[in-house]
């Protein structure tokens, strides 16, 4: 049933404070009586024992057992003169003094003398001390019994003490008004407390209904795992609270593992690296790339209030696919651009050459510019016999020699046609060249060297360049995700294709490492084991 058709209000805040105020005056009232409770039993029993202990005082008295021997039962005896002075002295209602008959020798009503008590003395006159509160003559009182003995320590009667029971409830009530003083005091504290409360819950929760909070609530889950943007929300101590399904996609965790990583450290989901970091907001930027498992992702990260922070993920897998294949395209644009050029020249030579008769010089030319692209292309099948692989490279051979760049396969070179994966060998080869060929451009004596070779099943490859060389103290950092001393290209980013020539031969169980080639320029070495059938 709403809070509106109960008739409470309809703001959070307010029902929050109702429910505090309710809760407050419920435990007051409930501490006020489990405090009345016991203090009324106190009070009975207080007043039972000072009843005892005035007719105990009274039975010490000697002649109070001399006079009940020796005088009858009148109102002038000294028995009666005896129990109204202790009567008076104490305060108490009645003092009462009987003999072994039960019957009254003293009481402050001078005609009840001589009348058998209304209550059962046996177990006074037996020698039992009692305590009691009972209805009598007088009305209810708290009654106090104890026997009377002689001087040779016979029982001859017994005296009887009471205290008016009334004067035990103006005690309990006059206690009351204190008592609710000090629960008013504690409820207004508890009012108090439960307003400052609720002034804090209504800025958090900025003055919305419960209803307003639920709607949010699942809303948000709602959106968070439908949208195909990757979120991840953290503490401000860097453990996750929430993971929505295409982030656990991205970041290749388990679907249905997600509810299961909140209240985990960041590295410890993700594991050391890059992500984590740009995640953690260890390295800062906007727009920051990573690489996580096979997947190109585009991370942004928004600080909250409370210091923790919210990550958004996107994928660029697709993209940076497309933007290689592009590059790949415009390379072969440029190489057949090239072709264009060259050919054009051999042709007008051609034509030269038989305008001016010289037939024999027309043959051996065109001869020699065929074996010049015959030998090239024989050169790289011999020793590369995946057609992918030689493909590539007598395309790079081609771009290499437009841009003056000589590109070779070293003499050890020798790879089968049994490649598992030949596309990964194609990422990786294709990166590694394009890089070698931009660093030896414009070096004084420009060179590109390719090797390729099985060992077993482990494929090695290994690509030097004249360039200026890797410092050693780079060489691992250039590996990172983001890091390149090129300028940005307008269609996509630098620095991951060495990221993802690593992660290519890391996820093949290999390794890649840059050092330094023999003549000087880099040399960068790529083992892949298994990688060959």
């Amino acid at each position: 049933m709403s809070a509106r058709r109960l008739g409470l209000p309809r703001r959070a805040v307010s029902q929050i404070l109702l429910t505090q105020l309710a809760i407050a005056a419920g435990v007051v009232a409930l501490a006020t009586g489990l405090f009345l409770a016991p203090l009324s039993a106190q009070l009975d029993d207080q007043a039972m024992r000072r009843a005892l202990a005035i007719a105990q005082s009274a039975a010490a008295d000697p002649s109070l057992a001399a006079g009940l021997l020796d005088s009858g039962a009148s109102a002038d005896s000294p028995v009666q003169s005896s129990a109204e002075r202790i009567r008076r002295a104490t305060g108490a209602q009645y003092v009462v003094v009987l003999d072994l008959d039960g019957i009254r020798r003293s009481h402050p009503s001078a005609d009840r003398i001589g009348l058998p008590v209304s209550t059962d003395p046996s177990d006074a006159l037996a020698g039992r001390e009692v305590m009691e509160i009972d209805e009598g003559t007088l009305g209810r009182s708290a009654r106090g019994k104890v026997p009377l003995l002689a001087a040779d320590g016979e029982i001859v009667g017994a005296v009887s003490v009471g205290i008016a029971y009334d004067s035990v409830r103006e005690r309990l009530l006059g206690a009351i008004p204190g008592l609710l003083a000090y629960a008013g005091g504690a409820l207004a504290a508890g009012a108090l407390a439960a307003y400052l409360l609720s002034r804090r819950i209504q800025r958090q929760t900025r003055d919305l209904a419960f209803s307003d909070i639920a709607g949010l609530l699942a809303e948000r889950e709602a959106m968070l795992h439908s949208v195909r943007e990757g979120v991840i929300a953290l503490a401000p101590d860097g453990r996750v609270r929430l993971v929505n399904d295409e982030a656990a996609r991205l970041l290749g965790l388990a679907p249905d593992a997600t509810g299961g990583l909140a209240g985990r450290p960041l590295d410890d989901v993700l594991g050391a690296g890059r992500t984590a970091d740009v995640l953690s907001g260890r390295v800062t930027g906007r727009d920051l790339l990573t690489v996580q498992g096979p997947r190109v992702l585009v991370a942004n990260r928004m600080p909250t209030e409370d210091g923790g922070a919210v990550a958004t993920l996107r994928d660029r897998t697709e993209l940076e696919r497309l933007g290689r294949e592009l590059d790949s395209t415009r390379g072969l644009i440029d190489a057949l651009r090239a072709q264009d050029h060259e050919h054009a020249n051999r042709l007008h030579t051609l034509l030269g050459l038989l305008e001016l008769g010289l037939h024999e010089e027309a043959v051996e030319f065109v001869t020699e510019v065929a074996g010049v692209h015959r030998t090239t292309a024989e050169q790289v099948t011999e020793k590369v016999h995946d057609p992918l692989l030689a493909a590539l490279l007598v395309g790079k051979a081609t771009v290499a020699a437009e841009r003056g760049v000589p590109l070779r396969l070293a003499g050890t070179t020798l790879l089968p046609d049994r490649l598992v994966d030949p596309g990964g060998l194609v990422t990786i080869l294709g990166n590694l060249v394009d890089n070698a060929l931009d660093a030896a451009a414009g070096s004084p004596a420009p060179l590109v060297e390719v090797e390729l070779r099985a060992e077993g099943r482990t494929a090695v490859l290994m690509v030097r360049d004249s360039g200026p060389g890797v410092p050693t103290a780079r060489r691992e950092e250039i590996f990172t995700e983001g890091w390149s001393t090129k300028q940005p290209r307008a269609h996509r980013e630098r620095g991951l294709g060495l990221a993802l020539v690593r992660r290519l031969a890391e996820r093949q169980g290999g390794s890649a490492r840059a050092g330094e080639a023999a003549d000087g320029g880099a040399e960068f070495s790529v083992v892949l084991p298994e990688a060959l059938r």
